[in-house]
């Protein structure tokens, strides 16, 4: 005679066990790593808000600043810098224009994450304004141009002539939701 085994808690606690490591990597991991390369000065990520200052532009030199942006997997939105790459004379403040469009049959909200290649120089990149600062709400098939304005510093290393500013683009609307829903 077989004995018939019940795999019912088993699944359950399997099924359970994956939830949680999704949710860890989803929610928990990138604010621990955001404060680890805070921490330890790494990863790419540019300072804050800028306060812009009198500063020498130095005219003799050029750098080319090259723009990526790339959406998070679950990010339906078409998100793209106007123009590839710019050059830039350490010092003068510069803008350009990245472009978003909702093409869904929802509002939604983004959020764009920096990072600038190569690493060492995210000190001498900073940006006046930046789209990146707030969240991006677009309703169903919005359009929008978003503006970052910055300044590489004069004090760049000389061996630095290329920059390569990337941003990813995050949907943020079910976080903002579960928050509004907390609060109420």
């Amino acid at each position: 005679m077989s004995k018939t085994v019940d795999n019912k808690p088993l699944l359950v606690k399997l099924t359970f066990l994956a939830v949680l490591m999704f949710s860890f990597a989803i929610f928990v991991m990138p604010p621990l790593y955001n404060l680890f390369c805070d921490i330890l000065g790494i990863g790419g990520k540019t300072n804050g808000v800028y306060k812009a200052v009198d500063v020498e532009i130095d005219k003799n030199r050029s750098v080319e600043v090259q723009f990526v942006a790339m959406n998070n997997a679950t990010m339906p939105w078409e998100f793209y810098p106007k123009k590839d790459s710019v050059w830039v004379h350490p010092g003068e403040s510069t803008k350009v224009i990245f472009y978003a469009h909702n093409r869904t049959a929802n509002d939604m909200v983004g959020q764009a994450i920096p990072n600038l290649l190569p690493f060492t120089a995210s000190d001498y990149f900073h940006k006046t304004e930046c789209f990146c600062f707030n969240n991006q709400p677009l309703s169903s098939g919005e359009e929008a141009d978003l503006e970052l304005v910055f300044i590489v510093d004069p004090d760049l290393p000389k061996s630095v002539n290329t920059l390569t500013l990337s941003y990813t683009l995050f949907d943020i609307t079910e976080n903002l939701n579960e928050n509004v829903a907390v609060l109420n």
